[in-house]
């Protein structure tokens, strides 16, 4: 709102009679939506908010709804939506530490990053989600989204969509216990947190779509993940274009 505008609201109001004015200011004219805006902890890391555990969808509807979504609109997320997405991929549900995909041994051998395009209150660029205090670690504020695009073939998805997820393995989390099996185990477990991305996001009334041809060489370099890390999943999140 400019300040032209804010000042002719100002005459405005003190123009109105008392009464008026009064039942304006106690509730009968609407709110402004507040942004909630990230902040750091003293591990600088951005706090997100407390994942909701119950909404209006259920189970069922969400499985019925869900569907591939490969073109979003230019709304930007809230930071409530990418908080709840990134939980249930692989955000934490009880004290033991179980996390809301299931993993071989308890061993956990997912990381999951976020590449940041349009979200409120978040800066662009690419983050990795910590599960343990439900947070964001930044590691590049700068946008990413091209180059990452550029890694699955121009994407048009991973280009246009607000935010990204990327879902990595690390085999030697799970090689530990399982030896030969854990490839399987780790890309099993990459399945099971995909599959609760295109749940919580038909649940939210989002789309997503799970990308799996890109160069994993030309993913690293974008996010700069170390060698070990090895990417499985590309997953844009946006709100589906009408």
């Amino acid at each position: 709102m400019g300040h032209r505008t804010r000042r002719r609201r100002a005459r405005w109001l003190t123009a109105l009679p008392l009464a008026l004015f009064v039942a304006l200011a106690s509730g009968c004219v609407a709110e402004t939506p507040t942004v909630v805006r990230p902040e750091f902890s003293q591990g600088g890391v951005l706090t997100l908010p407390e994942p909701a555990v119950s909404g209006e969808v259920s189970v069922e509807e969400a499985i019925h709804s869900r569907r591939s979504v490969r073109e979003y609109s230019s709304t930007a997320l809230t930071y409530d939506e990418v908080g709840q997405v990134l939980w249930a991929a692989q955000g934490i549900t009880d004290e033991s530490g179980h996390r809301a995909a299931p993993s071989a041994g308890a061993l956990y051998p997912l990381e999951v990053y976020l590449v940041v395009g349009q979200v409120q209150g978040l800066p662009a660029g690419a983050y990795q989600y910590v599960p343990d205090g439900h947070a964001l670690l930044p590691l590049a504020q700068h946008e990413r989204r091209e180059a990452l695009a550029a890694a699955a073939g121009g994407a048009p998805a991973v280009r246009s969509a607000p935010a990204t997820l990327v879902i990595v393995g690390v085999y030697e989390r799970t090689a530990a216990k399982y030896g030969d099996r854990a490839e399987r185990y780790v890309h099993l477990e990459a399945g099971h947190a995909a599959e609760n991305v295109y749940l919580e996001c038909a649940a939210l009334g989002l789309g997503t779509v799970s990308i799996g041809a890109f160069s994993d060489d030309a993913v690293r370099e974008a996010l700069d993940l170390p060698t070990e890390q090895t990417p499985l999943y590309l997953m844009p999140v946006g709100h589906p274009r009408p």
